[in-house]
């Protein structure tokens, strides 16, 4: 008698779980895969964002500090222009005051009031000098008769004041020990201003200046006194000799 073998035992596994897990498995996997990749692109566009933003920020400072520049070289312009002009300005005011000087100077010279001589001490101009008790001095001479000629001489000045309380009087050779003892030499046709300094004692207040003018060849002479402070405040003319 034959031997029968057993039927085979059938195992049946359930397929539907597995294929759930792959599935949801893979899902997951997309998903992360998505949220990187948008991420990624995120980062991206703002690197990208910020690029832009910087650049238009450049840009921007950029304008501004040309701006700046001109605005800032505008100024430099405008301030140097205000500045010559008010030079401009202080030099036209100096010329006519001493034009309009000049012309009360001529016209008291070319008067019919002048007095009728050869030669004239016109004026005379102190400016406190360098040193305490030092003075510059310019007098100014005039000739009202002899035009065309030539007046040469020598002109002396001398001071009045107060010294240890007493009136006193301070020749030439006091006041300017270190100058030609005959005085300054001078020479002119119309007018000429003769400039020099005098040296005052520590103790010695002035109260008027003389001024003493000798021509050498026809003998002619000419003296005048001024009030001291009147001397010191007095219009300065311009220095020209004829």
């Amino acid at each position: 008698m034959a031997k029968v073998l057993p039927p085979p035992v059938l195992i049946v596994r359930p397929q539907r779980m597995q294929r759930r897990w792959r599935r949801t498995l893979l899902l997951g996997l997309a998903w992360a895969a998505s949220l990187l990749l948008a991420t990624l692109l995120q980062e991206r566009f703002g690197i990208l964002a910020d690029q832009s933003a910087v650049a238009r920020a450049e840009k921007e400072r950029g304008d501004l500090l040309k701006q700046v520049a001109v605005a800032r070289r505008g100024e430099q312009v405008a301030t140097t222009a205000n500045g010559e002009l008010q030079q401009n300005l202080r030099d036209r005011q100096e010329e006519i005051a001493g034009l309009r000087a000049d012309l009360a100077f001529y016209s008291r010279l070319t008067d019919g009031h002048s007095k009728p001589e050869g030669l004239n001490v016109h004026g005379v101009q102190l400016r406190v000098g360098a040193s305490a008790h030092v003075y510059n001095f310019t007098v100014t001479l005039t000739q009202t008769l002899k035009s065309g000629e030539v007046s040469s001489g020598h002109m002396r000045v001398s001071v009045s004041g107060v010294r240890a309380g007493k009136l006193v009087t301070l020749g030439w050779g006091e006041v300017a020990p270190n100058q030609d003892a005959s005085g300054l030499a001078f020479s002119f046709k119309y007018f000429q201003q003769v400039a020099g300094t005098l040296m005052l004692p520590d103790d010695f207040t002035p109260n008027r200046i003389h001024v003493e003018a000798s021509a050498g060849g026809d003998g002619a002479r000419a003296e005048q006194e001024f009030a001291w402070n009147d001397a010191l405040t007095a219009q300065e003319f311009v220095d020209v000799q004829h």
